[in-house]
């Protein structure tokens, strides 16, 4: 019974660390992580992990440890600080960016359309792109296409 136990609890080290070392940018590739890596410091890194494994630490523990050692860039999932900030909040302010450009656009095409409107009914001439545009907004949809088996 003594040994099921065991096994269970070297394939939880062994699961536990092979995670962690998927999250852990090898320092010598750069390109990989530790987990994937055959560099001599990835070996070294992976075994240190395991170590910090069975000695009871925390997935977060071991992360806090490494990123003070090796630096916050060995870490695949950096942080959210100060530093960092501009990078996780990047893709929010561009897609905010972009959604505030569509809208106004929108809404300077129809605020365009309505002065186009009042100056028709004031009598104001419009220009040639006025007319053009005003033509194209009330040009009917083509009609959709008859096919022979309808």
């Amino acid at each position: 019974m003594a040994s099921d136990e065991e096994l269970k609890k070297a394939r939880t080290v062994e699961a536990r660390a092979r995670n962690i070392s998927h999250n852990v940018r090898c320092t010598e590739c750069g390109s990989q992580s530790i987990e994937d890596s055959q560099a001599d410091v990835a070996i070294l890194l992976r075994k240190l992990i395991r170590d910090e494994v069975r000695a009871g630490k925390t997935d977060k523990e071991i992360y806090k440890k490494l990123g003070e050692d090796f630096g916050e860039s060995v870490l695949y999932v950096p942080r959210f600080d100060l530093q960092t900030a501009a990078l996780w909040l990047s893709p929010f302010l561009i897609a905010g960016t972009a959604a505030g450009a569509w809208a106004y656009r929108r809404y300077r095409q129809k605020t365009n359309v309505h002065i186009m409107a009042l100056n028709l009914v004031r009598g104001v001439p419009l220009t040639p792109t006025e007319k053009e545009t005003m033509l194209d907004l009330l040009k009917p949809p083509p009609s959709p296409r008859r096919r022979w088996w309808n």
